[in-house]
């Protein structure tokens, strides 16, 4: 019995000697967590051992995307991630990374501007953009040093248009930018179509719906933006100035049209997100059909088709 209560008492002392070297410096003062390709300096512009260990983690839920990464002022990396490390048509998270070149650490203090995808379109000689985020910001108290910001491409690359995508930076008072850089972006698989357009008072509005991809059956938010195509054509698409809501009415096509219960519109929050409730109840193809109105109510997208029971503007997501 003695045996098993010494055993005991060393296992529990060498596991406070474990937490406690996790979470806090040597005598010499450097960080004891170890991440590969940083060195903990004590410099308060850059992440703490604890907060570097947590931004290290979140890149490895996403990947890079290597033509996108930039160097400022020969001090400062400036490195950019998505899901996959691709784009595809439809709603595309964009993440953004500053590093000392020195010391490999994270930078908190850093912004990222002028986020402007173009398309160029080969036989009408002519460019358009297409909605983005409204800002590149830092997403989490939990992740300060990580900026995320998103696009929606309207269309995939081809031999009719390419994408291009530039950006400005400032890190630390040092400014720098990435001029065009050609990107692909991918068609969706068939039976997907995640972004759509409507017209009011002669303005085009796009609806971008938000990774359905994360979806499973049953009860899910959804999440969507309404962006609006800016005055020039060139310039990336801001969200829309006016509120809207937008109901939804799923239904399964190969399936006799059948649809699902506890399904709420979607309502605009102070963030200039829209954000619903759409319930599915078992896997296959989805048509979200959508109407929109406006803040009294009327129906200005969506309501053409409505006396033959289904809008003609809609999402089709696969689950």
């Amino acid at each position: 019995m003695k045996k098993q209560v010494k055993g005991l008492f060393f296992i529990m002392v060498v596991a406070a000697m474990a937490l406690s070297s996790c979470n806090s410096n040597d005598d010499d003062g450097a960080p004891q967590i170890e991440i590969p390709g940083v060195t903990f300096d004590g410099d308060v512009d850059c992440c703490s051992a604890e907060e570097a260990l947590q931004v290290y983690k979140f890149l490895q839920t996403v990947k890079i995307i290597p033509e996108l990464s930039t160097v400022v002022d020969g001090q400062y990396n400036v490195f950019a991630y998505s899901k996959t490390g691709t784009f595809h048509v439809g709603y595309n998270d964009l993440y953004f990374v500053a590093t000392k070149k020195q010391s490999g650490n994270y930078v908190k203090n850093f912004a990222i501007s002028d986020l402007t995808p173009q398309m160029y379109m080969v036989k009408m000689d002519k460019y358009h953009s297409t909605p983005v985020s409204s800002g590149v910001t830092s997403f989490n108290d939990n992740y300060l040093a990580v900026k995320r910001g998103w696009i929606s491409f309207l269309m995939s690359s081809s031999n009719m248009g390419s994408w291009t995508l530039s950006y400005a930076v400032s890190v630390l008072g040092s400014n720098g930018n990435l001029e065009k850089t050609a990107v692909t972006v991918d068609a969706l698989p068939e039976g997907q179509d995640w972004v759509k357009s409507f017209k009011q008072d002669n303005q085009t509005y796009y609806l971008s719906l938000v990774n359905p991809s994360d979806w499973t059956v049953g009860g899910n938010e959804i999440v969507a933006y309404v962006s609006q195509q800016s005055a020039q054509g060139t310039a990336p698409y801001g969200l829309a100035e006016k509120k809207f809501t937008v109901d939804i009415d799923p239904r399964m096509p190969d399936m006799g049209n059948h649809t699902s219960p506890d399904n709420r519109s979607l309502t605009r929050l102070g963030d200039g997100s829209y954000k619903g409730y759409i319930n599915l109840t078992m896997t296959g193809q989805w048509r979200i059909h959508l109407t929109v109105r406006d803040a009294q109510g009327n129906i200005v997208a969506g309501g053409d088709n409505l006396d033959s029971g289904y809008s003609s503007l809609y999402w089709d997501v696969k689950i």
